[in-house]
């Protein structure tokens, strides 16, 4: 989900990146519209909000929102700095660095949110800054790692390809193709998932609150977890079967032979002048 870069990455890929962090983005949504009247996954609004307060002359607003929108484009340029940076290093480090910086932005709003929040209005201002950073995190990676085919924080984009692809598919000749359908699989996944993780916060905040960007956190350490599982069990029997033909020890060999048992070897056969 994460290891793979660019157009090496396959649709699956492509599809369980983007339903999981959509959902993530849609319940961060909401959560923050219920709680601080703001939204927190995209900046369209923000530049309207922007430009009305600079025709009234509310400078003051005027900053604080334009710092809004500044945060969501730098959690995007973090992203991807970390990418391209450390991609010949680790791939999945430098696909995974920026997921961890959005957990634990989304960890402090809901600790101090939890225990610390007073409603006031300094207090929201840096929370909802705080986490459209987060977001710009998430959409910049997801766009970074896909050749920007999976944006995950806004469904503008997606809802207005997936109106060009449904024309498409008006004819005959467009239906056939693979690439057309698979592009249309995802976004579709990407729309529905948006829209889960938005009715999932809506109903469950009245219960969770503040706790329920614990839930998201967890959301996302299953985006990481996932190609830690490919990378290191998944493979677990080629770390073992290396061992074996090199006759090198490791850890991995350790294990698999603590759990599976040392297979039983036959005693090599002589041949008869050998006696």
């Amino acid at each position: 989900m994460l290891r793979n870069y660019s157009n090496s990455r396959t649709l699956g890929d492509n599809i369980r990146l983007g339903t999981l962090t959509a959902f993530t983005a849609g319940t961060i949504n909401i959560a923050s519209l219920l709680i601080f009247l703001s939204f927190t996954s995209n900046v369209t609004g923000h530049y309207a909000i922007l430009a009305a307060e600079i025709s009234k002359g509310n400078w003051t607003q005027v900053g604080v929102v334009g710092g809004w929108i500044f945060l969501f484009f730098f959690g995007s340029f973090v992203s991807n700095f970390i990418v391209i940076n450390f991609n010949n290093k680790s791939k999945y480090f430098a696909h995974a660095m920026p997921i961890v910086l959005e957990i634990i932005c989304l960890l402090f709003v809901g600790i101090y949110g939890q225990f610390y929040y007073q409603k006031t209005l300094e207090e929201t201002e840096y929370l909802v800054a705080l986490m459209l950073f987060a977001t710009g995190l998430q959409n910049g990676l997801t766009a970074s790692i896909s050749n920007f085919s999976v944006k995950t924080t806004h469904l503008t984009g997606t809802t207005t390809d997936l109106g060009i692809l449904t024309s498409m598919f008006t004819q005959k000749k467009y239906r056939k193709n693979g690439e057309l359908i698979g592009r249309a699989k995802l976004l579709m996944s990407i729309m529905l998932a948006y829209v889960m993780g938005a009715v999932f916060s809506g109903l469950t905040y009245y219960y969770l609150e503040f706790r329920v960007f614990y839930v998201i956190s967890i959301c996302l350490l299953i985006v990481i977890g996932y190609d830690t599982y490919k990378i290191h069990i998944r493979h677990f029997n080629t770390k073992y079967r290396y061992s074996r033909i090199y006759k090198k020890p490791n850890l991995f060999a350790y294990l698999y032979d603590k759990i599976h048992g040392i297979p039983k070897r036959e005693k090599k056969r002589k041949l008869v002048f050998e006696d």
